[in-house]
């Protein structure tokens, strides 16, 4: 039983590096000459680097704070189920299942599911309209983003069958 709790625990901690990472770094859309994320737009011209946050004038700005408010959402929700799960492994009894942690990595899985959705959707109205090209493909930032939603269901259902045995 140690061994399956020390599974779901690197499970769990995966999960939140892949959310981390995913949020944080900028590689949601990449080309040639340029590369952005949720947070700004960076264009490399001849060994120049700039950086330059999304202005709040364009049109799709709104879809982009939501993209922002629901990654974050999902990285402290998976936190927060971490630790609910160690809370919680402490204090039910014998027999009991971890529901609590269960539902919190469930909404954090929503959450991420809705951030990446809401960016493939969008990806166009969010390029044409800050001047980039649109010859570029997802990064794997946006990529991670998917791979988090695969983990944080899996490790939802885990613990929603996860019984606390002897």
């Amino acid at each position: 039983m140690l061994v399956v709790l020390a599974f779901i625990i690197i499970f769990h901690i995966t999960s939140i590096a892949l959310l981390f990472i995913a949020t944080i770094d900028n590689a949601w859309w990449v080309g040639t000459d340029f590369y952005t994320d949720i947070w700004k737009t960076c264009t490399n011209t001849t060994a120049i680097v700039a950086c330059k946050e999304i202005a709040s004038d364009t049109e799709s700005f709104q879809a982009l704070q939501a993209v922002q408010a629901t990654m974050i959402l999902s990285t402290i929700l998976c936190c927060i189920g971490l630790l609910s799960f160690v809370l919680q492994l402490f204090r039910l009894k014998q027999g009991d299942r971890f529901v609590l942690t269960a539902i919190i990595q469930f909404l954090s899985c929503l959450c991420v599911m809705i951030a990446a959705a809401i960016y493939s959707s969008m990806y166009d109205q969010f390029h044409l309209k800050m001047g980039l090209r649109s010859s570029g493909t997802f990064g794997y930032s946006f990529i991670l983003a998917w791979i988090a939603f695969a983990f944080t269901l899996i490790n939802s259902i885990m613990y929603l069958i996860l019984r606390k045995r002897k």
